[in-house]
């Protein structure tokens, strides 16, 4: 049987390297990509020196032509995980600095957008495919500090909502994954300008926030549930998060 290929975006650190790893470890041939040449080089190697099938391809998924022309190369494809994202800054909607809320919608949204469209002739044509959109709860509901953030995430929310609707009857499912509070490397640490304190005062207190780990094993196994059982949207988030603003903390 034909080996079943996995496309991760923002593959080079965080979630997205450890969603590969994961669909690599079910079987999948996994295609990395993301902006930084040696974090996913060094990554395909990884998976490729423990018996796996992986590959590196350096993408931008602003850059539609560039999107278009890793989609014409690939050729076969059975599931796009839209991971790329990220977030900037945390001002008020008074004080937001609209560059930063556009490259968060061009990244977040448009970003996922280049990508499912350029991939959905080969999802479909490979008779089973599935796109999964990593959103966030930011999705879900608003916070203060969060306008841009949560505006971008909400529109790929909604992108994932729209999609399912008008793929409804074709071989391809739309599943969105929306973590909470995810301690990673890089998340905070770029959205606060590589301020280590205000970075780390995210997490402070709190004794277990996610780690990336835990969103792809939800990944993984949303991926690999029986083709006709879709799973819309799954919100994960930490035990000590109750909502986008309701944290217990260990003071």
């Amino acid at each position: 049987m034909e080996k079943r290929t996995a496309v991760v975006t923002g593959a080079s650190s965080g979630i997205g390297a450890a969603t590969a790893r994961r669909l690599a470890s079910e079987g999948y041939r996994v295609v990395l990509t993301a902006r930084r040449t040696e974090r996913i080089t060094a990554l395909a190697e990884e998976l490729t020196a423990a018996g796996h099938e992986a590959t590196a391809q350096v993408l931008d998924v602003t850059d539609r032509d560039a999107v278009r022309a890793f989609a014409t190369d690939l050729g076969v494809c059975h599931v796009l995980v839209n991971n790329a994202g990220g977030a900037l800054g945390a001002d008020p909607v008074a004080e937001g600095d609209p560059e930063d809320w556009r490259r968060m919608y061009e990244v977040n949204v448009i970003g996922v957008l280049h990508m499912t469209q350029a991939l959905l002739p080969a999802l479909r044509a490979s008779g089973d495919g599935t796109v999964v959109v990593v959103s966030s709860t930011a999705g879900q509901a608003v916070y203060e500090g969060g306008g841009g953030y949560v505006a971008a995430k909400h529109g790929a929310h909604v992108l994932a909502e729209t999609l399912r609707l008008e793929l409804c009857g074709d071989p391809v499912r739309v599943i969105e994954i929306a973590p909470g509070m995810v301690r990673t490397d890089e998340f905070a640490l770029n959205r606060f300008g590589g301020d280590r304190a205000r970075a780390a005062d995210v997490y402070r207190g709190v004794a277990e926030p996610l780690t990336a780990e835990d969103v792809a094993d939800t990944v993984g196994w949303a991926v690999t549930r029986p083709s006709h059982v879709n799973v819309d949207l799954l919100i994960v988030r930490p035990r000590a998060q109750a909502s986008n603003t309701k944290v217990h903390r260990e003071l």
